[in-house]
């Protein structure tokens, strides 16, 4: 048979086949952790497949088809009057509708496994930033004024050893995405969201102009980070979990947001995804009102 003709000659069925062969290659680069790139706060990959499952859904049952003229003869029973062709068209598009459930019943535990395995991930990725910016926190005091200096060290002092945990505690979660290591990630990200919030507040308060920026500018790299963390181990905790860390969180993110410099946290968010500055401030506003929403 010539594939081409067969494309010709049955449309409908050629393009199933193809939608079909679409998403799953769609699941399969989704559960490996390849996006393609990201479009809004999705993904190229899950757009396609999310397209083509659509797509199959309108085929399904497609009201605008008209069927191909058949001889008299085949289209009536000649002692029962009956359409024989009825059958035969029932029959196919029940087929369809029955492998596009099954299709979409094998992806979906795909599709949402493959989404805790990307934001896992993507919070092991953004860990080396954050062992980079929390050195730079380190080497500030030394830089700020005599006064400034000891306060600002004393407020960060414990950023290296929770940036570590959190690591640390990021790819055990990884490894072994498990309710208990998920609960203990949850816990060294406001752990440490915590600490930074409170620098931030005490560098605010640093009198010499000079150092208040200095020390302000070095924390925000650090704060752009954890709350690009925070909002994402937020996006795979359960509601009553989300309660529980706004409840071990008593320094609000709006209470600090004020101090950050929005196009220094867009350029940082904006070179880790390998994306445009404007489409990386446009995240830094859903993750604000998504974590001001929950609380936190």
């Amino acid at each position: 048979m010539n594939p081409l003709s067969n494309v010709w000659q049955h449309p409908r069925t050629s393009a199933t086949g193809l939608l079909v062969s679409i998403v799953t290659v769609a699941g399969i680069l989704a559960q490996q952790g390849v996006s393609l790139g990201h479009l809004g706060s999705g993904t190229v990959v899950s757009l396609t497949g999310a397209l083509a499952t659509a797509l199959l859904g309108l085929l399904a049952r497609d009201p605008g088809g008209t069927p191909s003229p058949v001889p008299a003869a085949l289209d009536r029973n000649t002692s029962t009057g009956a359409c024989t062709e009825c059958p035969a068209k029932s029959s196919a598009s029940a087929k369809l509708g029955v492998w596009l459930l099954i299709l979409f019943l094998i992806q979906l535990p795909w599709l949402q496994g493959c989404t805790h395995a990307q934001i896992a991930r993507d919070i092991v990725r953004w860990t080396p930033a954050l062992q980079s910016a929390v050195a730079t926190v380190d080497s500030t005091a030394a830089v700020l004024d005599p006064a400034a200096a000891p306060v600002f060290a004393a407020a960060t002092s414990g950023f290296d050893a929770a940036s570590n945990l959190l690591a640390a505690q990021a790819r055990a979660y990884l490894a072994n995405p498990s309710a208990g290591t998920l609960a203990q990630l949850q816990a060294q990200i406001v752990n440490l969201q915590q600490q930074v919030n409170a620098g931030l507040l005490n560098a605010a308060r640093i009198v010499n102009p000079a150092s208040q920026k200095h020390a302000i500018a070095a924390l925000q790299g650090v704060a752009t980070i954890v709350t690009s963390i925070l909002a994402l181990v937020q996006s795979i905790s359960s509601n009553a979990d989300v309660a529980r860390m706004a409840s071990l969180s008593p320094i609000k993110l709006a209470a600090v947001t004020r101090y950050m410099d929005d196009s220094r946290s867009a350029a940082i968010i904006a070179n880790h995804y390998g994306e445009a500055q404007a489409q990386a401030q446009q995240q830094i506003e859903e993750s604000r009102a998504q974590i001001a929403a929950a609380g936190l």
